[in-house]
């Protein structure tokens, strides 16, 4: 943000530091630099403001962070702890004036926060925090002073290192956004030229697409969704909102600490984090961000999480790749790409054929194999229509399910997954053992992020093909047993 020609380019913005230098991630400034050089004591503030932090608690480099700092245990914690307990002051939320917010200036963010598209939740948030950041004397400038100067998000990323991320899927996220933010960055600035300036909600100030870029990448990295309003109504609605200090929790999927929320004595909300488990010396604090997969850590938060148990990689269901993978597995099938009648209404059921199909599969997560790619291949390699009808779409949909239409259809099913794995593979431009080299040389960090992540990618293919081809050993030997 730079201070703009008009009227209210004089005034003094003591709490105001440029956005430009968050444009770009780099070495320098490192990650675990915050957005004023000396920022005031977050612990301090919350204590001041009414909150509770456990005397244990400090605000330290964490051990393997991925954004530098984290909250850290100086001694043992016992479990059931009460670690930090905001009131219902402290979060930064997004209010409206349906919220009894009359503020001409928060009716303008209102206004521009209409025009964000619902998936990208985040940046409605960020207006809020852009607002505050300029504001002189914010109530939230202790907080806000705390936050990350960049962030490690790939819509930060050098070209050359979006597209070494190699995965159609991110890549099409990614560029969704960054033309979101130059499209919104010109929204914004029409609505700007066109109020008075004792109604502009960031003090007279330009905001570009690196400014949105750095509130979008603020809430989505750190905000939680939580309930705004009383518990105790039937259905209570559920608002992102920043945390001060809990947002410097790190993740983990074993997180030692979780947040609950309670009511006072005057029916407000307030926020408490708790000792899930005992927490040793020196240990950081982890919150579990949720079962995502790597796409979400590294798009919202700018990590990759190694061996995540809830990775992916995506699919197209497609004939035609179907038809490549059996003759890559040596099966041979007519039913790819002409089923019969009754296929096809299974694969109607499915949601994999018509006009409101859902083409988009997976392998790996949860689930190994997506169940209604699983389903579809059990069906088309099959010719037994009376065997086919005798079980129901959900068990054919389950790889724990063995072999429901026999042991032939269930081997020649996994090999043609074991193909597409194969296929899948192949289409990313770099190998394993070439990614691993280039990692050890690698000193660039958003470089870094992306071969990870595409090598994280890669061993979740590795992993599918050699969990189904012990699958299909054990039913051969089965089939072989049993003569």
């Amino acid at each position: 943000m730079t201070a703009s020609k008009t009227a209210m380019a004089s005034l003094s913005f003591t709490h105001f530091r440029p956005f430009s230098s968050a444009s770009m991630p780099s070495l320098s400034p490192s990650f675990s630099s915050r957005l004023v050089p000396h920022p005031p004591d977050l612990i301090k503030w919350v204590r001041r403001e009414g909150g509770f932090v456990h005397h244990a608690l400090n605000i330290a480099p964490a051990p393997g962070a991925h954004t530098g700092l984290g909250l850290l245990a100086s001694h043992h914690i016992p479990k059931g702890s009460e670690l930090i307990i905001l009131p219902h002051n402290l979060p930064l939320r997004f209010e409206s004036p349906e919220a009894g917010d009359s503020d001409e200036a928060d009716s303008v963010l209102v206004n521009l926060a209409r025009q964000v598209p619902e998936e990208l939740w985040s940046m409605k948030l960020g207006l809020k925090l852009l607002k505050e950041r300029a504001k002189v004397g914010s109530f939230w400038w202790a907080y806000i002073g705390n936050l990350p100067e960049v962030f490690t998000v790939p819509i930060f990323f050098p070209g050359d290192d979006i597209k070494n991320l190699q995965y159609a899927p991110l890549l099409y996220q990614v560029n969704k956004r960054c033309r979101f933010l130059l499209d919104f960055e010109k929204e914004v600035k029409r609505t700007l030229d066109s109020i008075k300036p004792e109604n502009h909600p960031f003090g007279g100030q330009t905001v570009d697409a690196s400014s949105l870029g750095w509130a979008m990448a603020a809430v989505s990295s750190r905000a939680f969704r939580l309930y705004s309003k009383n518990l105790t109504d039937s259905t209570p609605t559920s608002v992102p909102m920043m945390l001060p200090l809990i947002d410097m929790c790190n993740h983990s999927f074993n997180s030692n600490a979780r947040i609950i929320q309670e009511q006072d004595a005057s029916m407000k909300l307030k926020v408490k984090v708790v000792a899930e488990t005992e927490i040793e010396e020196n240990a950081p604090l982890t919150l579990n961000y949720g079962c995502l997969d790597n796409d979400l850590f590294l798009l919202d938060y700018g990590f990759v999480v190694p061996s995540n148990q809830y990775d992916y990689i995506e699919l197209k269901y497609d004939e035609a790749l179907l038809e490549a993978a059996s003759i890559v597995a040596g099966i041979s099938s007519e039913n790819f790409s002409s089923p019969a009648p009754w296929q096809r209404l299974i694969l109607t059921k499915l949601n994999l054929h018509g006009e409101a199909a859902l083409l988009k599969v997976s392998i790996g997560g949860s689930e190994i194999v997506d169940g209604r790619l699983l389903a579809a291949l059990r069906v088309l390699l099959s010719v037994d229509e009376e065997m086919v009808q005798k079980h129901d779409l959900s068990v054919l949909k389950s790889l724990s399910a063995e072999a429901p239409l026999g042991i032939a259809n269930e081997v020649a099913a996994l090999r043609t997954v074991i193909a597409l794995c194969v296929i899948a593979l192949g289409h990313f431009p770099t190998k394993i053992m070439d990614d691993e080299t280039l990692l050890k040389k690698c000193e660039s960090e958003t470089s870094k992020l992306a071969i990870q992540f595409r090598l994280q990618k890669k061993s979740v293919i590795i992993d599918v093909m050699s969990n189904l081809t012990r699958r299909v050993k054990l039913l051969s030997s089965k089939a072989v047993s049993q003569g």
